[in-house]
């Protein structure tokens, strides 16, 4: 089976899980554990920040971040599609008790002007709007990167308006490696920045949140609120160290195979697809010319042996990584090819 679901799939190689194995440990929650520690020094280099703080799931990275930046009753501008509200259960309002604010962006981007007139005016009966909250790579606008130089000019407008910005960097060293553009340029944008080992580095759990010394010694404290304190968790930072040292230059062979597959889904019957908007690893296409539903065409997909998942009743999700091979790709390629051939006719 080739398993194009998510890049969340991936399983620690051996060598990941030999350096787990020799991992040195201790208390993280007493601060003692040395890979711990080595895994937040080296993450917060990467990103540019004083510091940085290891925390189970991106999910709880992005949201320890909105409990940092915000009171109950605030508002926040996402992205209608945004990670943040899209994917994990409602955490803003009932963990944070804060309003979202949804605007529609393009492939997942927005624009300052956009942000700019969805703010709220200073008047008691509205909420203040407290945060920014961008995703780079986007998810659900199919791995789009987010332009730097719209990241500066919100930035400039939020500064100006002593509104703090996040960025929900999950995939974020997959738009450094397409770009060239170091992570810390993208991080130095934001108070508070994500990022996921577990997606295309290949990491089995854990993100890493970075910010300045004072917000980090605040978010340990809401980690523990939210329950995140961790124990022994160095076994765990061992397999993002070995991450970050081995797997982040890689991730651009998940691009080509992205690439390949947009290629070659753009030839078949049936299929919507424009191949200059896959920019990174995920490929999302639409299917409703062939007049069935995502689950009907995911079945038959299924049993030629191609896992993919519905990004919406007529839309469908690829996304590459570590585990899948150009060769399997290619396979991939001639699967999607009999399986529309056969709808079309």
């Amino acid at each position: 089976m080739i398993d194009l679901r998510s890049d969340t799939v991936t399983k620690p190689s051996p060598a990941m899980r030999e350096a787990m194995a020799q991992a040195e440990v201790g208390d993280d929650v007493f601060g003692e554990d040395p890979t711990v520690n080595r895994l937040q020094d080296v993450a917060a280099r990467l990103l540019g920040k004083d510091a940085s703080l290891f925390v189970p799931s991106g999910t709880m990275g992005n949201q320890l971040s909105v409990r940092l930046h915000t009171k109950p009753g605030d508002e926040i501008i996402v992205e209608a599609g945004a990670h943040v509200v899209r994917y994990e259960s409602g955490a803003a309002a009932g963990l944070s008790g804060v309003q979202t604010r949804w605007l529609p962006g393009a492939r997942g981007v927005l624009e300052v002007d956009q942000i700019e007139a969805a703010i709220r005016p200073p008047d008691y009966h509205n909420p203040p709007t407290t945060l920014i909250c961008l995703e780079n790579t986007h998810n659900r606008g199919g791995g789009t990167i987010y332009p730097l130089d719209t990241i500066k000019a919100i930035r400039k407008m939020a500064a100006a308006r002593s509104i703090a910005m996040h960025l929900d960097g999950a995939r974020l060293f997959n738009a450094v490696v397409a770009t060239g553009v170091p992570a810390a340029e993208y991080a130095r944008h934001f108070e508070t920045v994500t990022f996921c080992l577990s997606k295309g580095l290949g990491a089995p759990v854990g993100s890493l949140i970075c910010a300045d010394r004072e917000r980090v010694v605040k978010l340990r404290r809401l980690r523990k609120m939210f329950g995140g304190g961790m124990r022994q968790a160095g076994i765990l930072a061992a397999a993002g160290l070995y991450a970050l040292e081995h797997n982040v230059a890689r991730l651009a062979e998940d691009h080509a195979h992205a690439k390949r597959l947009a290629e070659a889904l753009a030839g078949l019957p049936g299929v919507r697809i424009n191949p200059a908007h896959v920019e990174t690893n995920i490929v999302v296409f639409d299917i409703s010319e062939t007049r069935r539903t995502a689950d009907e065409v995911l079945a038959l997909l299924k049993a030629e042996g191609l896992l993919l998942v519905p990004f919406s009743p007529t839309t469908l999700r690829a996304v590459t990584h570590l585990d899948v091979s150009r060769d399997q790709i290619e396979q991939a390629c001639a699967i999607l090819k009999k399986v529309f051939s056969k709808l079309a006719a």
